[in-house]
């Protein structure tokens, strides 16, 4: 004898259990699925979360270490989200003429530009402090 079941509460009901609202779970709800059927291939989605708190000084600082000699200037400590970390930067780099980029929580900008960034990062209303030579 075969029986079919038209709903997943009848499945449900056929092996003595009860099916309430709480133990569906819509498709996003598992973060362990990696691909669906129905959806593709599912990305997880990403936190914006600050991950270390700024203590009021925005730490400026030259490198030149793991880049062939060429000069970057890092800014950290800022405690911005994605979001505005990465609106900051484009403004770093159009007022100081050259690229650069967000990496994690670090802004970088290549060059030497440290006094104009100074002057954008006081303006804004951070305090600033040269780190390192």
């Amino acid at each position: 004898m075969k029986k079919t079941f038209s709903s997943l509460s009848d499945l449900a009901s056929a092996f003595g259990k009860s099916l309430d609202e709480t133990t569906i779970k819509p498709n996003n709800a598992d973060q362990s699925l990696v691909y669906s059927t129905a959806e593709g291939k599912i990305t997880p989605t990403q936190s914006a979360a600050v991950t270390t708190p700024s203590d009021g000084y925005a730490k400026v600082r030259r490198e030149t270490k793991g880049r062939k000699g060429k000069g970057v200037v890092t800014i950290t400590g800022l405690g911005l989200d994605n979001k505005a970390l990465k609106e900051l930067a484009k403004k770093l780099k159009k007022t100081c003429g050259t690229g650069g980029s967000v990496i994690g929580e670090v802004i970088e900008v290549q060059g030497d530009k440290r006094e104009e960034i100074k002057t954008v990062l006081e303006k804004i209303g951070f305090k600033v402090k040269f780190i390192g030579g």
